[in-house]
Formats: C-alpha cells, structure tokens, sequence
C-alpha cells in the first residue's frame, strides 16, 4: 500500500500534528529498551522509521548513542528537525526523509548494512510495504537486532464521561457513516490491532533472517483486574472538546475528507464540528453544563517484537 495523506504534509501540518499527537510515557520506551537488550541487543544506534515529527525518536534518544528518524513526508522531516532532540551522548537526532521500504538506502551516506541495532515504527506500520521492509530491516540490522512496531486503536468512551453509551455509538456513526469512504487499509489494520500485519514468515517470500521464536505480541486492551499496566501510558485520558476536537483533526481519514469537502473546511458543516457538536449536546442532555464539556477515554494498544538472528 502507499501512504498519501501524510506523504504530503507540509511543515505546519506537520507541526501542528506534533502539537496535539500523545506522547508515549517513558516507562514504554524503557520497556522496549528493556526487552531489546535482555536478549542480547546493544544501544548504539536506533533507527525510527516513519518517525513523523519525531515524537519516539526523541522518546528514545536517551538510550541511544545515535538516533536516526526517516519519514516519507518533507513536511514531517521539516517538523522533526525544527523540534530537534538529544541522544544520549547529546550528539542531534538525524532526521532524513527516506520511505520505510528503503530504509536509508537514498541517503548520503546511507544507513550502513549490519550497523543498526533496534529499528523501531510507532503507529506507522500499517503504512508501511511490508513486503519491501521486511527485507531491507533484515539487511541493515545487526546480528541479533530487533524490529519493535507498535501502535494504538480508536478510542473507547469510558463510563466516566457522562452518556457515554450514546457518545461512544456517535463516535461509531461518525466512523462507519461519515468517514468510510475515506478509510484506507492502514487504517483497518490499525484498529484492528495488527492482527493482520504481514509478519518476515507470512509474506509470500518469507525472510528467514528473523527468528520466529523470539516473536513477541503484547496487546493492552482494558483495566480490569487481570490486565497488565499499560506502558504505552496513553490508557485512559480525559480531554475538552477543544482537545477532542484537535486530536480527530490530525487522523487520515479527516484529512481526506477535508480534502473532499474543501469549501467546508473551517466551517459548521465540517466532519468534526458535526462529530463535537453532538457530543456537546449528549454532554449536555446529561447535565454537564456549557463550558466544562470532559470526555474520558482509553485506546488499546499493541506492540510487536522480533530479532534477527545472531
């Protein structure tokens, strides 16, 4: 599949997406850390692939000596590098533009082969060629590297917020009425968690390169009492309609209808005041008053895990 939506941001989109995007916690990073060395993997050089605006790629410049983020998007390269970031040896993040199915191999210099440790992708696999990555992430990893993907679903609307048994089917109809035409595949995979993210042994020309048996696939899905802590540390989160509304602004799917429907861009008739002002009205047929509009929410999320073979 090839990615188009945010391909083709400019810098302010992309700016504007670092601004209201989540960050994941600390503690997240640390887990993957953790994992990537507990089985041998070294710190050295990190490779975030399509890093966007750089929100894990400075998430994970602490631990790394090098940290390297490539996007397909100008925009969001332009983005990143405004933003900056440190490594743990204070040397500057690298951000390239580079597509995930190259992995670098367009730079000058480019990534060198068997010289990257841990390559990472947050919420941005299900863009990705998979059939083209799998082989090019075999062929610039180390020995015993790991491939860590990982990513978030559509959020749920938890009892906290007031009518939230008719917020959560408004949601669902904005979803399944106002936005599936401008559904792609990624999106789809997304949501469903990468159940169905093609895998270096499901291709059609599997990679041998990558040890099946260290596969790991760790999903957070609720907060009962038998559901591990969620590391991602985007749970549960409670925003206003002003966040709600930013959030729902920087998804593919509304990009695309904006791009469908520009003369309703900015105006009551766009896809998320349509969303938001019936939310408010639902907040409000339950009591809260004008102005203090809450929404409480939690995503699942999921993270994959593999190693090259030593």
């Amino acid at each position: 599949m090839s990615e188009k939506t945010f391909k083709a941001y400019k810098h302010e989109q992309g700016t504007a997406y670092a601004q209201v995007r989540p960050v994941y916690d600390k503690d997240f990073y640390q887990f993957i850390v953790d994992s990537h060395t507990s089985t041998g993997g070294k710190l050295d050089i990190v490779l975030d692939v399509g890093s966007g605006p750089g929100v894990a790629a400075r998430g994970l410049a602490p631990h790394f000596a090098h940290v390297i983020g490539i996007d397909a998007s100008e925009g969001m390269i332009s983005a990143a590098r405004s933003i900056g970031g440190l490594t743990s040896i204070s040397e500057p993040i690298r951000y390239e533009i580079s597509g995930a199915e190259e992995l670098g191999s367009n730079l000058d210099p480019p990534i060198p082969d068997a010289g990257v440790d841990l390559i990472t992708a947050a919420t941005a696999a299900h863009w990705f060629d998979m059939s083209r990555f799998w082989p090019r992430a075999a062929q610039v990893l180390k020995p015993g590297g790991s491939v860590a993907l990982w990513s978030l679903s559509s959020v749920q609307i938890l009892p906290a917020t007031p009518n939230h048994e008719a917020i959560q089917a408004a949601l669902e109809n904005f979803r399944s009425q106002e936005l599936r035409p401008y559904l792609e595949r990624g999106n789809i995979l997304a949501r469903d968690l990468y159940v169905d993210l093609p895998l270096p042994w499901t291709l059609e020309h599997p990679v041998s390169d990558f040890d099946q048996s260290t596969f790991v696939r760790k999903e957070w899905k609720d907060e009962g009492p038998n559901s591990d802590p969620d590391p991602i540390g985007l749970g549960t989160q409670t925003v206003n309609l002003e966040q709600f509304e930013k959030r729902f602004e920087t998804s593919s799917p509304v990009t695309r209808w904006r791009e469908a429907h520009p003369d309703a861009v900015g105006t009551e008739r766009d896809v998320v005041k349509l969303l938001s002002r019936e939310v408010a009205r639902l907040l409000h047929e339950a009591g809260v008053e004008k102005g203090k509009e809450q929404i409480t929410g939690r995503v699942r999320s999921v993270l994959l895990m593999v190693k090259k073979k030593a």
